[in-house]
């Protein structure tokens, strides 16, 4: 396979794909208007890979931009109170086009506004998770963008290359794609420097590397290379792959698929293998869970822990905390993420699923640790 097959099949591949749109690709900076025909040809691509069975999000830059033309803020610098107005009246404007645009292939969008805390703070990333997860399997396309409303200078990502990145490891999305005003990473700024050279696939991040961001330029872009090469790190250690490649092209998936060129980031881990890692070793257990017999082939057998199977659960811990899985005798067998606390855990053990609504007056998820959140040891 050429080089150049193989990294459009990067592309073709992907399960669950990120697609992060820059402010500068999606609004026009003299006038400040969304650019409708090219929204209208991303969609389009947005479209066919859906119609490929991939799943995709978007992480879109723009509610600013757009939300300041329509307060008279068109010239000079905004104080955060200016840019939080005129973010919840952009807001609304992208959301409204996102919708309109997709709504001509039948598909259904779902706005999501997530902060810094969203995805730092243990059950809040399991809430945005858990919703992102089912929107998804209801065939929604959700549009993110940072909730630059609330969000202070202090809790903010500050671009949406990272928030881009955050949001493929913690749906663990298989492909993230930073469309951007430059085809990929090059040796130094080829702005500044003619003889700067493309860099095709990068498989590890260090100083080299790094060293070869440039500055972010003039306009409304708020991140550059040095924000994407972030970008780059978080995807790669969650096992997600991650390209940038240049939008200002009309149908810039499809140019993607088609062979032109971009720059790949390529881990050397897939991100159910680099979430497994994070759950078996970087995580403190706050808890044990005991399982009977039946349970421990379950489990062995690569299925979920049920709370019919827990015999006895131990220790202070809330949903989405690590917890150790012992079998009858004491021995560690599996660690995993808790779908319920410690105190909820204990009213359901030893009941069918289907029971777990009246037990605790809410219907929360079938499985005590789901599968996906489960390492055996």
């Amino acid at each position: 396979m050429t080089e150049k097959r193989r990294h459009s099949a990067n592309l073709a591949s992907a399960k669950r794909l990120i697609v992060k749109i820059g402010s500068a690709l999606l609004v026009e900076q003299e006038s400040g208007g969304i650019r409708r025909k090219w929204l209208d040809a991303l969609a389009d691509d947005v479209a066919a890979l859906k119609a490929r069975g991939t799943e995709v999000i978007l992480v879109s830059s723009g509610a600013i931009a757009v939300g300041r033309r329509h307060l008279g803020l068109e010239t000079g610098a905004l104080k955060l109170e200016e840019k939080q107005a005129a973010a919840a009246t952009g807001q609304i404007r992208l959301a409204h086009a996102y919708q309109e645009t997709l709504a001509r292939h039948d598909i259904t969008v779902a706005q999501v506004l997530l902060t810094l805390g969203d995805t730092e703070e243990r059950r809040r990333h399991l809430n945005a998770r858990s919703t992102l997860n089912a929107l998804l399997k209801f065939g929604a396309v959700p549009v993110i963008n940072e909730n630059d409303t609330v969000a202070t200078s202090e809790i903010r990502f500050g671009d949406n290359d990272r928030l881009a990145a955050r949001v493929a490891a913690m749906i663990s999305a298989d492909t993230l794609v930073l469309l951007s005003d430059i085809d990929g990473l090059y040796t130094a700024d080829p702005r500044k420097d003619k003889t700067a050279t493309h860099i095709a696939e990068i498989t590890e991040m260090n100083a080299e590397i790094e060293a070869m961001a440039g500055e972010a330029p003039a306009g409304y872009s708020s991140g550059g290379m040095v924000t994407k090469l972030a970008a780059a790190r978080i995807a790669m250690s969650a096992g997600c792959r991650m390209a940038i490649a240049d939008g200002r092209l009309m149908h810039p998936l499809q140019a993607i698929l088609d062979g032109r060129q971009c720059s790949w980031f390529v881990p050397a881990q897939g991100p159910k293998t680099a979430r497994k890692r994070w759950i078996a070793g970087a995580l403190k257990p706050a808890g044990r869970i005991t399982v009977d017999a039946g349970a421990l082939t379950a489990l062995k057998s690569g299925r979920s822990l049920l709370p019919a199977g827990v015999v006895k659960v131990e220790g202070k811990f809330e949903r989405g905390d690590a917890v150790i899985v012992t079998d009858a005798a004491g021995n560690e067998v599996a660690r995993g993420l808790s779908a319920y606390s410690a105190r909820d855990a204990r009213h359901i053990m030893g009941h069918k699923s289907r029971e777990i609504a009246d037990l605790l007056g809410y219907r929360g998820r079938d499985e005590m640790i789901h599968r996906d959140d489960l390492v055996l040891s």
